[in-house]
Parts: structure tokens; C-alpha cells; sequence
């Protein structure tokens, strides 16, 4: 009988027995054995089989030589499954993935703190492991100590970002950035939790698969063994099936994350380390994140003018309200028949504008919607990513506009802030933050 051929992806036509042996090493409680764990994958029988039972004829007579090659050919690929098993940028290079990608729609952002005690060659073994889980995890292969690899299978454009805070810089006895500290504080409108607050290391886990998300996630912070603890989890979201041309949507309905630099052309100055940086950090950035709650119950009660006054944009394209499409330019000088400004003085879009080309910087946003607290009815807001190679030159201005004299303040809050510098791309034979351990 004419079996289907088997396809990349099929689990092989035999079992399989795979032995992990875990990671060799000690100190500072670093997993260092999976023990002796047993992976099996199994096939699926193939259709078909024999045998006997009873009574019966002889075998039917074979078909036409055409019906037998449709039979046999192998059905078309699944494009869903094409999709889920795409493969981001290698992890290898110059600068980590995750960056100057296009966010997937999944992102989860995960703090946490150095056990107390660790020193730098701690710090270098806990980079080693996730230098080879995270690049085990692109390539869609489950890590050594991985029970469920058949969960890393699917990749579904799977980044893995490492960013240190100032401790973990200074426990590699490096020259820690002028700028890695917490961002000023902005007192008209923070009302910043310490449970979001800065934490020693940031992974960023983004792809368009949640379950490939809970999965990295959950293999780095168990390969890290008792050198760090978690501080916080911010999961994030944004809508996959937005139309072309528009970045995405927050929660209020706005197109966000618009007017974004040129980071792979003439503007990537502004998001890679230059020659005034520690050496350790040349070819990586900085990024902040800050965890903005967006009163929703309070929003659905302005009417569509308000919201999109309180912006400077049009809801429905994101094009500015002085008219064109969501990459026009707006004309801040343009007045209505009263001669106020079209753009209100305290619109959010003229506040955020850059005085100087400096003050831009890479938006990587998302949405979060988690249980409601106390007695409101909502609890979502947005994760504000911004990479950039200083985020005291390029960000705080900015910030500090905003907290001023912004209409969007009516509705948001800032409740989380946190500044990690972001490592460089591990090259072939290196692990992240090679430089940085020395």
C-alpha cells in the first residue's frame, strides 16, 4: 500500500529515546542537573495496517495509476502552520533580536533580581545558560533541560531580548552608563508602584504564539535556578489582524506608535550605544518601560471629539486632524475659523513632538487587560517600551512635556517605570554580556 511521504515537521516513523543529562556546573544554586529525565516522542500509526480478520475476499483491485498519485500526494501546506513555524532573525550577530523587528503579537516582560550573595562569575553562568537556551528557542529546539521541547517546536517568530540593571553591571565590575538609574520623577502624574519599579535583569519574550511565550518564559526563569527571583511579569498584547500601514491600536481606540525613527538608516545613532558609552556596551541600546494605566471607565464617557482633540489624531486612520494619512506631517500652525489651534496646545501628538531630532526614540508598545482591582471595572493600560541609546538625552524632554501639559493625563496614569541596559548581540563563540563580564 502507498504510504504519504513524510513531511518536515512529522514526527519520525520510530520511537525515539532522548536522554537529558542537564547542565554541568555549581555555585549559587544554578540548575545544574535535569537529573535523568526522558524525553519520548512517538509517531502517529500510520493508516493502513494489516492484518487479519476475518473472512474474507481478496484484496480490492488497484487503482487507475492517476487516483493512486492523487492519493499519494502529499497535501498542500497549512499556511497557519507555515506562519507558526517561522523563525525570527538568527540570535546570533551584532545586536540581540527583538529590537528593530516588527513587535509580534505577543510580549511578556519579566524583572527580576539577583539572589543576594551573587557575584560575576554567577552572573557569567547564568548568562552562558541563556545564551544557549535563547538560542536553542529561536531556532525553534527545546533548551537541554527542556521536558516539553515539542512546546518549543513552534517558534511563531519567537524573540528573546536580555537587558541589566545597574547592579548586575556593577557585580561584572564594569563602568555602568551614566544614564542606567531611574528616570526623574514626573510628580503631576506618577503614581508609581514599587512592585513595577526597577528590577537587576529585564527579559523581554515576544512572539506571535502565546503559548511559545508562556513556554521561553517559564524555561529561562527554571534554568536560572535560585540566582534570581522574579520581581514582576508585565504580559502584553496587540491586535495581529490590524489593517496595513497602522503600527497598532491601544486600548482608547488610538493608532499608536506612530513617527518612529529610522533606526536601520540615517537615525540608528539614535538607538545604538556610540563611542560615548562604556565599551562593554558598543552595538547595544537601552530601553524603559513603563507601565501606564489607561482609566477605560472614564474614557468611554468622552464623545469622539474630545478623544481625538485630547490626541491631535484621527481615530479611525490615525492621520493627524489637519488632514493626510497616519505618516503625514501635521501642520501645528493651523488654526479653525476661531483661530484656535486645530492641534490643541495640550494635545497629546503636539506634546510628544520632538523639539530637537534628538528627543525621538524606538516604540515597541503594548496592551495589557488584567483583572480589575478594588471596585473598578477594568484593569488595562499600556507597557510603554522605548529603546534608544540614551534615555536621558532622547526620552526624559519628552516625559517631561507630557507630565506638563498633556490632555491624555485625564485618563492615564503612570504606575511602573523601570531603565535596564539592553546587551549586545552575541557573536559566534560568545555569550551575552561578554564584553560586560570581561
Amino acid at each position: 500500500m502507498t504510504s504519504r511521504p513524510r513531511e518536515a515537521g512529522d514526527a519520525a516513523p520510530r520511537r525515539r529515546t532522548v536522554l537529558l543529562s542537564g547542565l554541568a556546573g555549581a555555585g549559587a544554586g544554578v540548575v545544574t542537573s535535569a537529573g535523568a529525565a526522558v524525553a519520548r516522542e512517538r509517531a502517529a500509526p500510520r493508516g493502513g495496517g494489516g492484518g487479519g480478520g476475518g473472512g474474507g475476499g481478496g484484496a480490492p483491485p488497484a487503482p487507475p495509476a492517476a487516483v493512486a498519485r492523487e492519493r499519494s500526494a502529499p497535501p498542500p501546506p497549512d499556511p497557519r502552520l507555515t506562519r507558526a513555524r517561522a523563525r525570527g532573525r538568527a540570535f546570533r550577530g551584532e545586536h540581540q533580536a527583538g529590537i528593530i523587528e516588527a513587535p509580534p503579537a505577543y510580549g511578556t516582560f519579566v524583572g527580576l533580581d539577583l539572589a543576594e550573595g551573587t557575584d560575576r562569575d554567577a552572573v557569567r553562568r547564568l548568562l552562558t545558560v541563556w545564551t544557549d537556551d535563547i538560542e536553542r528557542l529561536m531556532d525553534g529546539r527545546g533548551p537541554l533541560t527542556d521536558l516539553e521541547p515539542e512546546l518549543a517546536a513552534v517558534p511563531a517568530s519567537l524573540t528573546v531580548t536580555v537587558a541589566v540593571g545597574r547592579r548586575v553591571v556593577e557585580t561584572a565590575g564594569s563602568a555602568v552608563p551614566s544614564w542606567l538609574a531611574p528616570l526623574p520623577a514626573f510628580e503631576k502624574i506618577d503614581a508609581l508602584d514599587d512592585r513595577w519599579g526597577e528590577a537587576d535583569l529585564l527579559l523581554q519574550v515576544c512572539s506571535d504564539s502565546p503559548t511559545t511565550v508562556a513556554h521561553a518564559q517559564r524555561r529561562l526563569v527554571v534554568d536560572a535556578g535560585d540566582l534570581v527571583r522574579p520581581r514582576w511579569v508585565q504580559r502584553g498584547f496587540r491586535e495581529p489582524f490590524e489593517g496595513a500601514g497602522l503600527p497598532m491600536r491601544n486600548l482608547f481606540g488610538q493608532v499608536d506608535g506612530t513617527v518612529q525613527p529610522d533606526v536601520t538608516g540615517i537615525d540608528a545613532d539614535l538607538l545604538w550605544t556610540g563611542a560615548g558609552a562604556p565599551s562593554w556596551l558598543r552595538g547595544g541600546s537601552s530601553v524603559v518601560v513603563r507601565r501606564i494605566r489607561m482609566d477605560l471607565d472614564r474614557w468611554d464617557r468622552a464623545d469622539r471629539v474630545t478623544r481625538e482633540n485630547a490626541i491631535g489624531r484621527r481615530l479611525d486612520d490615525g492621520g493627524p486632524v489637519t488632514g493626510g494619512g497616519v505618516d503625514a506631517a501635521a501642520d501645528f500652525s493651523a488654526t479653525d475659523d476661531l483661530g484656535f489651534h486645530r492641534i490643541d496646545d495640550a494635545a497629546h501628538m503636539r506634546r510628544a513632538h520632538a523639539s530637537v531630532p534628538h528627543e525621538r526614540f524606538l516604540r515597541r508598545p503594548y496592551s495589557y487587560d488584567d483583572a480589575p482591582e478594588d471596585a473598578d471595572l477594568s484593569n488595562s493600560g499600556l507597557l510603554f517600551v522605548a529603546y534608544q541609546a540614551d534615555p536621558v538625552r532622547q526620552l526624559v524632554p519628552v516625559q517631561q512635556r507630557l507630565a506638563e501639559a498633556d490632555l491624555l493625563n485625564l485618563w492615564t496614569t503612570p504606575v511602573g517605570s523601570a531603565v535596564f541596559a539592553v546587551l549586545p548581540g552575541a557573536r559566534d563563540g560568545e555569550i551575552l554580556g561578554q564584553a560586560m563580564l570581561g
